[in-house]
């Protein structure tokens, strides 16, 4: 018996520091889903691009210490962006299927905590940039974090506009990378720009379509309630699809590409006006989820095409 509580006093601190480490790492994933690191992706994708395109041509080691900072503090902004988010719709989340067991929404983060995080990874990213890159590349990253915040956020509640008006933030990635490398914006950078502005609209219709229900029910207005939404729902996508075809083409057309990109773009446009075409005609969740890993897949394999076509 004296053997056998010697046994179970020497398992319980072993025990208490396995439960221990385990809620440790329960809280960290909870702070990391809060980043919404699958979104950053893009993000970084698109910036590091911007960054590469606008780059003179010199080593790659000379590259590296600058896109380090830039993508690090653009990565620090657009987490704390994502964290505040989810703190200023926490209620809102909490009434959506697809949102209730998100960290704030489902009460697994207090909200003040969630707060000072996002706030300290926002002001560390815009500091971060400011003092490592360059005021503009700073200037740019603060701008898509309010107008994201302060116009985007709430407007979602009111208007279907809203998709419009974020989509404005939602393009500034690659004006940052761009900035980044050279201190200024120049007309390429606004091509970038204006491809990832169009691919949101195909993007988000897919998701506002398969989250209908959802958005209804927390009162988001993505989506017209009217007979008007079928109608919305395909310009918004068909219109956007063709628009940037024909952005992505003008390489093509003004002879500045190399086969490799003709060839690419081509079949990642013809792609995407697919599965946009599919979603416009037979608009259901299926169309729309094919849709949604349609746009997933074309905006890394545009950039990376345009990154490859650099002379």
């Amino acid at each position: 018996m004296a053997a056998q509580h010697t046994v179970e006093a020497m398992e319980l601190p072993r025990d208490a520091s396995s439960h221990n480490r385990t809620k440790a790492l329960r809280v960290l994933g909870d702070y990391w889903e809060l980043t919404k690191p699958e979104v950053n992706f893009l993000i970084l994708v698109t910036t590091f691009a911007g960054f590469f395109l606008a780059s003179e041509n010199s080593s790659g080691g000379s590259k590296i210490v600058p896109i380090v900072h830039t993508l690090l503090g653009t990565l620090l902004v657009a987490a704390g962006t994502a964290t505040l988010n989810q703190y200023i719709e926490r209620s809102f989340d909490a009434e959506m299927r697809r949102t209730a067991r998100r960290p704030v929404a489902s009460g697994r983060i207090f909200p003040s905590h969630a707060l000072w995080f996002g706030i300290s990874l926002a002001l560390a990213g815009d500091a971060y940039l400011a003092l490592a890159v360059n005021l503009l590349a700073s200037l740019l990253a603060l701008a898509t974090l309010l107008s994201y915040l302060f116009l985007y956020t709430p407007l979602k509640r009111k208007t279907p506009l809203c998709i419009l008006i974020g989509a404005f933030p939602g393009a500034v990635p690659p004006l940052i990378g761009w900035a980044a490398a050279r201190g200024r914006l120049d007309p390429e950078a606004w091509a970038l720009y204006a491809t990832v502005f169009l691919w949101q609209f195909p993007h988000f219709m897919a998701i506002a379509w398969m989250y209908r229900e959802d958005y209804a029910r927390a009162g988001y207005l993505v989506l017209p309630l009217d007979e008007r939404r079928d109608r919305y729902v395909i310009w918004q996508c068909l219109g956007a699809l063709l628009a940037l075809g024909a952005l992505s083409l003008i390489p093509t057309i003004t002879r500045e590409s190399s086969f490799i990109y003709s060839a690419g773009v081509f079949l990642f446009d013809l792609m995407f006006l697919y599965y946009g075409a599919r979603f416009a005609s037979q608009r259901s969740n299926a169309t729309a989820r094919r849709l949604l890993a349609a746009s997933i897949v074309y905006l890394p394999a545009v950039f990376v095409l345009l990154m490859l076509n650099k002379k």
